[in-house]
């Protein structure tokens, strides 16, 4: 079956993060599952990261360089962050992902381009200071797969979305392909 859209799960007992950061993305219905790794295509051209906050439950990634990490089990959500953070969010839900990061201030997000829902605009185009639209489709990974095995294609383009200083040079170093924005506030006229 090929890659479907995100899908949110309407059931308000679900947990805020069935998955995470490394990757969380509901890219085949028939898996039912958030948990995909981001691809060492993108992770291998990024530094080291101080926090992931919502990583899969079955570990991140072997390609990812983290110091610490949080998964659905420990509510990364609701815990303190420090340092240079990386989000890859449930994309089921990844709007209270989005605006945490917001509020931290110092890291970056990969998310898929979204840019008609009220938390893209609300916390992307008012308070994100750098984005990177990735050329192309992210071929995300499934955590029991190697990192030399191909993922699954996005069903929708991804963008990298960098929140402070450190994260702007961090994604103008990258050389990841694609296209640079930079966001300005809506001044409400």
């Amino acid at each position: 079956m090929a890659p479907d859209a995100p899908t949110p799960d309407p059931s308000p007992s679900a947990p805020a993060s069935s998955a995470g950061g490394t990757a969380i993305h509901r890219l085949d219905r028939s898996r039912a599952t958030d948990d995909w790794y981001t691809p060492p295509s993108v992770l291998d051209r990024l530094p080291k990261f101080d926090l992931d906050p919502c990583v899969p439950l079955v570990g991140p990634s072997p390609w990812q360089r983290v110091d610490s990490t949080f998964d659905a089990t420990t509510d990364g959500l609701s815990r303190d962050w420090w340092g240079h953070v990386w989000v890859n969010p449930p994309y089921s839900n990844p709007g209270p992902w989005i605006e945490r990061l917001a509020e931290h201030g110092d890291g970056i997000a990969l998310i898929f381009a979204r840019t008609e829902t009220g938390w893209w605009s609300d916390h992307v185009w008012s308070k994100a200071d750098l984005l990177l639209f990735i050329r192309r489709r992210v071929s995300f990974v499934e955590p029991t797969a190697t990192a030399d095995r191909k993922g699954h294609n996005a069903p929708a383009p991804s963008v990298l979305v960098a929140y402070g200083a450190w994260a702007v040079q961090a994604l103008r170093q990258s050389q990841i392909p694609g296209h640079f924005a930079r966001p300005e506030a809506d001044d409400g006229a």
